[in-house]
């Protein structure tokens, strides 16, 4: 991103950026940023928080300056999950990865092999979950199969309670029914 120089003009359109400027969405679309959304270019709330952590984004709301912070309590409004999204997606850009958000079955994104956006579909699909959270497994079992059916790798990023992003990837699972409760186990992370 470093090419993004001066910064991105944006403006806070509920929790997205609307960003103008089209040579900026020239660029910020072969990076595999935004997206068009009824003839306008917005970034998506975990884009625009990346943008920002970066200092790569000079976002406002009227004559108002949003800094991360402000950015992230405005998302929250929106997404209880925000904060876990965002830790994924910045942890897969760090890490050379293009991040679009997920197409259904929960999953948070459709991650494309390094180097392939905009050549091939996504390779896998992540789901963020943070520590601590308990999950049904009968559902991320539904959702595994899926995925599987897609073509795509399903994988589980767990973020730590330090913030540290740990991947697994998932295969798919059958489980036993257990005659003895009527509730579906629930795995915590």
């Amino acid at each position: 991103m470093s090419d993004l120089e001066p910064k991105v003009d944006g403006i806070l359109v509920k929790d997205h950026t609307l960003i103008s400027d089209k040579n900026i969405q020239h660029i910020l679309e072969q990076k595999g940023f935004g997206e068009v959304i009824k003839k306008n270019f917005f970034l998506k709330p975990f884009e625009s928080l990346y943008l920002l952590y970066i200092d790569k984004l000079k976002l406002s709301k009227g004559s108002q300056q949003i800094n991360f912070d402000s950015m992230m309590q405005e998302c929250i409004k929106f997404d209880n999950d925000i904060l876990t999204k965002f830790l994924v997606y910045r942890d897969l850009r760090t890490k050379g990865y293009i991040a679009k958000e997920g197409f259904g079955f929960g999953s948070d994104f459709r991650v494309y092999e390094r180097g392939q956006f905009g050549e091939k579909g996504a390779k896998y699909v992540v789901f963020g979950i943070s520590e601590g959270k308990r999950e049904k497994m009968g559902l991320l079992q539904k959702q595994i199969v899926q995925i599987a059916k897609m073509g795509k790798e399903p994988v589980i990023a767990v973020i730590e309670r330090r913030g540290e992003v740990i991947y697994y990837k998932i295969s798919r699972i059958k489980f036993l029914e257990n005659k003895e409760q009527s509730s579906l186990p629930s795995i915590e992370f």
